[in-house]
């Protein structure tokens, strides 16, 4: 019989959620702590229960009983027999297997006998058995644990290591009360929250795992007050050098840390430190014609490092995984928006850097007012029919192409710049030529790949300043750049259907404004193309946050935005 819920739970785990419902935002709110986002058309939003959701709810102290408690509160229907059962066998997983450290030896131990006995029969597990001690435990390879960890989550039994750490060498590092530029500085509770669930009172069960927190809401003062707690020499691994120094200005700005101590890895750079800030792309360099395969990681074996930082871990590349999976023995901090990776590597993160401490669902925080209220649009436009021909031939790749760099996009972008006259408005896009016109059409920098650090640098602080009020930048500014002012976004063009790149995209407006200003985010997308196909794909991650995209018609937009300016 029926419950009138908002959602309907199926019997293979998919979720169908009612977005007009009226308890859909507490439904939704509930779902996303176990569950994925799969799609959001307009009525109807799909989830999914997935093992790693249903891990990364285990690992945040969430029980099996609390999830079927929660998608029975808003079911529709009464729960299937085997939903429950696969929600408690999911779960239930996580933990069978423990790694200890016993007398200088790596141990690994199970709950469950039938499980060990699996575990010691397996052709990916053997070659890093050292013995057998017991029927339920046995001995590892000492430099085996990340690659242990990461077979058993591939076999499906997540593994608790409750190895512990090496402490590193000491750092006496303390947050200011005041900044070093005269600013009262605080932790604000989530982030003192996030701190506490990461380090779990210093015991093994704690310092090592993932914060998940919306741009703007202050990841780096989060790291900072792990590296507070953990008092240690520290690598921080960032996405560019902007970061890099972003990272160092944080540190300088609000700890008792001075030059002395905080140094630059980079291109421009090979200094190290006590606290020491890298990117992703020197850690990945290779030297054409032989060499060691990545010679800078050597970084990693510099110092006795207590504590490791991967800044925006769902960008982590691949070879940092290896080189990650023979640290475990050190703490691992992971920061980032999202989750999602578009390499489908989720289980990686879990598995060697940590699983998820603490997540802070977007919209709580905007309720808060920690971060801004955004308001996102998307603005369909049409191809004019040449390009539409152009568009029906194409092959597939080419097919995105002609549809993001859409002409009838231009004159658009020049409405809504024009619309927002008296704001700082950053202009987004994938492909370089349509942001040269763009730029070209405005008057206003163009900041791409290309571009010199020197001058990146030179265009934020100006920007930051007000000397500029439109900044026109490519993907390179996705990711860590603070731009605190900038309250309007317009995405011309993406990349694909990348979830992370719109939830990084929107998260440059969402730092608070001084006056309590609202933050607007325009999606300009071609209409039934790829285009608006990617588009659909990459609000995912929004929509399960909580933001809903107003769709408009550009030639009802424009109208509608004329009106409003005849009325002023």
């Amino acid at each position: 019989m029926g419950k009138g819920g908002p959602a309907v739970v199926q019997s293979d785990g998919t979720i169908l959620l009612e977005v007009d419902h009226p308890d859909y935002e507490a439904a939704r709110d509930v779902l996303m702590r176990f569950s994925d986002l799969v799609k959001s058309p307009e009525y109807i939003h799909t989830y999914r229960l997935s093992v790693l959701s249903l891990w990364n709810a285990a690992s945040c102290g969430l029980s099996s009983q609390e999830v079927i408690e929660g998608l029975d509160r808003y079911s529709r229907y009464p729960l299937s027999e085997n939903i429950r059962q696969y929600i408690e066998d999911t779960m239930a997983k996580f933990g069978i297997l423990k790694l200890f450290k016993e007398n200088g030896d790596l141990v690994l131990k199970s709950s469950d006998p039938l499980v060990m006995e699996e575990v010691k029969r397996s052709e990916k597990m053997i070659p890093y058995i050292k013995e057998t001690r017991t029927d339920d435990s046995l001995t590892i390879l000492p430099h085996a644990r990340g690659i242990v960890k990461q077979v058993l989550v591939r076999m499906g039994y997540p593994c608790e290591d409750l190895a512990g750490y090496c402490d590193g060498d000491p750092l006496d590092i303390k947050l200011r009360n005041i900044t070093s530029q005269g600013r009262p500085f605080f932790l604000r509770p989530y982030q003192a929250s996030a701190r506490d669930a990461f380090w779990a009172g210093g015991s093994v069960r704690g310092g090592s795992g993932v914060v998940v927190l919306p741009c703007g809401a202050g990841k780096t003062i989060v790291g900072l007050s792990v590296m507070e707690k953990a008092s240690t020499q520290t690598l921080i691994l960032t996405t560019n050098v902007v970061a890099l120094r972003q990272w160092i200005a944080e540190i300088l700005d609000k700890t008792n840390l001075d030059a002395t101590c905080v140094k630059e890895y980079s291109g421009e750079k090979k200094e190290i430190g006590p606290v020491t800030v890298t990117t992703y792309q020197i850690l990945t360099y290779k030297k054409r014609g032989g060499g060691a395969e990545y010679p800078h990681f050597s970084i990693f074996e510099e110092r006795n490092w207590g504590l490791i930082i991967y800044d925006e871990v769902h960008l982590l590349p691949a070879p940092v995984f290896r080189i990650t999976a023979d640290l475990q023995a050190r703490r691992r901090l992971g920061l980032t928006a999202t989750l999602v990776r578009e390499d489908g590597r989720e289980e990686d993160v879990f598995s060697l850097i940590g699983p998820k401490k603490f997540d802070k669902p977007w919209k709580e925080l905007e309720e808060q007012n920690w971060i801004a209220t955004a308001y996102c649009h998307e603005i369909r436009v049409d191809l004019d029919p040449e390009d539409r021909l152009a568009y029906a031939v194409a092959p597939e790749r080419e097919k995105y192409r002609i549809a993001a760099t859409n002409p009838e996009k231009i004159p658009l972008v020049r409405e809504i710049v024009n619309l927002h006259q008296n704001d700082q408005i950053l202009i987004l896009g994938q492909y370089i030529e349509q942001l040269e016109t763009i730029a070209k059409m405005l008057g206003a920098p163009l900041l791409y790949g290309q571009t010199p650090n020197s001058e990146r640098e030179y265009l934020y602080d100006r920007f930051k300043a007000g000397e500029i009020k439109v900044l026109v930048v490519s993907k390179v500014a996705n990711f860590a750049v603070d731009l605190p002012d900038a309250s309007v976004a317009i995405q011309v063009s993406g990349t694909f259907g990348s979830r992370q790149e719109e939830a990084q995209r929107l998260g440059r407006i969402l730092r608070p404004k001084p006056q309590g200003e609202s933050a607007v985010f325009y999606s300009l997308v071609t209409r039934n193309t790829k285009d608006q196909e990617f588009s659909q794909k990459r609000q995912l991650f929004l929509t399960e946050q909580g933001y809903k995209y107003t769709i408009w018609e550009a030639r009802h937009f424009v109208e509608a935005m004329r009106e409003r300016g005849k009325s002023k």
